[in-house]
């Protein structure tokens, strides 16, 4: 596995380097088809730097397998934590630095925003624990909040564009970037969301038929899922 993450980790940084040139010719002539004939490149480097560790991956599909939600609202839920996810380095850069100095402590890095997501995932997963005890609750509003929540720590790679293009006088081409990147964030997490409920909803079909046992699983997933929730926010938290 290492040599395939030394393969993303090559692609991301090719891409990275060719559309930094791009942004560099775009800052000094303003030719908007110097920057758009490269664009399509942000959509690759999206998905492969999602496909590297982070993202929220691991917990947005510990959650869809302790929910009830199915493929159309997991979709939604993947689509909110990608736009908060990338939206929120966006947001960050743009604000340049007042926010800067008070949320990151490091380059690539928002400590705060880590406190704030991992504090948020941490009181849904008591919610899941209690609806677990109580085998009732609304889910709807939940979900929207676990993909804020988990989406809410800012991807570095956006970070590092903007603040690239931005020094270069040239947010417009960081912000350009975003987007399209976006989509490539998109669709992986759109992947890990659909995976996720198509493992749940194939181990609740296998327990159909007894409905005690189905029940059962159902609180257990959640028992379990929740106690990840809290445990991995005690862990940022704490740690």
């Amino acid at each position: 596995m290492m040599w395939l993450f030394q393969d993303l980790i090559a692609i991301q940084r090719e891409i990275y380097l060719a559309f930094g040139e791009r942004i560099r010719a775009f800052a000094d002539s303003g030719d908007w088809s110097l920057l758009a004939f490269h664009l399509p490149m942000g959509i690759l480097f999206g998905a492969v730097h999602a496909l590297t560790p982070g993202h929220s991956k691991a917990v947005l599909a510990a959650y869809l397998t302790g929910s009830t939600a199915r493929v159309p609202r997991a979709l939604g839920i993947s689509l909110i934590l990608s736009t908060v996810h990338v939206g929120m380095s966006v947001f960050i850069a743009l604000l340049s630095l007042p926010l800067v100095s008070v949320a990151l402590g490091s380059v690539g890095r928002a400590p705060l925003l880590e406190n704030l997501s991992r504090g948020l995932l941490g009181a849904i997963g008591v919610w899941m624990l209690w609806q677990a005890a109580r085998g009732t609750g609304h889910a709807h509003r939940r979900d929207t909040a676990a993909g804020f929540a988990a989406g809410l720590i800012p991807c570095p790679l956006t970070l590092f564009v903007m603040t690239f293009a931005i020094s270069r006088g040239v947010p417009e081409a960081g912000v350009a970037f975003a987007v399209v990147m976006l989509g490539g964030v998109a669709f992986v997490l759109a992947a890990v969301a659909v995976a996720a409920v198509i493992f749940r909803q194939s181990l609740l079909q296998l327990l159909a038929s007894r409905p005690s046992l189905l029940d059962r699983t159902t609180r257990s997933i959640q028992l379990v899922v929740g106690i990840i929730l809290v445990v991995v926010a005690a862990n940022t938290l704490v740690g």
